[in-house]
């Protein structure tokens, strides 16, 4: 028995309507189906339906409007550009209370093992938080080598106002190419669960992110909750 690892659901439900924005089906302007429509059309969780759809938006194919719905804005021009679903958030500037951590911190082993370097190796740790209706949906920790936050505002508490990426090409010219990630369905950290309100299982997200030459600028830990059956959906066993 071989096990594939499948992409998580909510990305296969943002390829899902970016092709139907693409071909036409959904124009720009148009209505998106209600979520309870597409839980049901999709056959998958209401969580699954929001997350995607906050990524929709925060990379400009759609717009939300609170108690209206969600509607079509039409492929991004820059779509070309856009960074991997697991890393939208690093695509956004922080709210005031969005940073928990920052600073210099020793490397942990898998982070240092992903990074190529000592456990215990200086590094600049970022711990960030997402809300939703006040409401924890997300704990993001970025790890950055030092060569590469040194004169960035990364270490430091304050929001920002653009997203890392924009930030590091615009302090140290460093350009994103490609990432690689592995998912799993595991137990929060004693930090996780504290943020998350509970000590469910979570969609785990470990990336790391490349340059063109291959090199590791950063490491990405992300942590969200789901259900028991969509966590249970990550997997494809064949």
């Amino acid at each position: 028995m071989g096990m594939d690892f499948a992409p998580p659901k909510y990305a296969q439900v943002m390829r899902t309507i970016q092709e139907r924005i693409e071909s036409g089906e959904y124009a720009p302007g148009d209505m998106l189906p209600s979520e309870t429509q597409l839980v049901r059309e999709l056959g998958v969780g209401r969580t699954t339906v929001v997350r995607a759809l906050q990524t929709l938006a925060m990379q400009g194919w759609i717009e939300r409007e609170h108690g209206r719905g969600s509607f079509v804005k039409g492929r991004p021009q820059s779509a070309a550009e856009i960074v991997h679903p697991s890393l939208s958030a690093t695509e956004l500037g922080e709210s005031a209370d969005a940073v928990l951590e920052a600073g210099r911190v020793p490397a942990p082993r898998h982070v240092a093992r992903l990074l190529g370097v000592a456990e215990g190796t200086p590094l600049i740790s970022r711990k960030r938080v997402a809300r939703q209706a006040e409401v924890v949906s997300g704990v993001e920790t970025i790890w950055v080598p030092l060569e590469h936050a040194i004169g960035t505002d990364l270490d430091k508490p304050e929001p920002l106002r653009r997203g890392i990426r924009q930030h590091l090409q615009s302090v140290k010219h460093l350009r994103f190419d490609h990432i690689t990630e592995r998912v799993s369905a595991r137990k929060p950290t004693k930090d996780e669960a504290e943020l998350l309100g509970s000590s469910n299982p979570v969609l785990g997200v470990l990336a790391t992110v490349h340059d063109a030459a291959g090199l590791v600028l950063m490491v990405v830990s992300l942590a969200l909750p789901g259900s028991l059956h969509e966590l249970e959906d990550v997997f494809k066993v064949s």
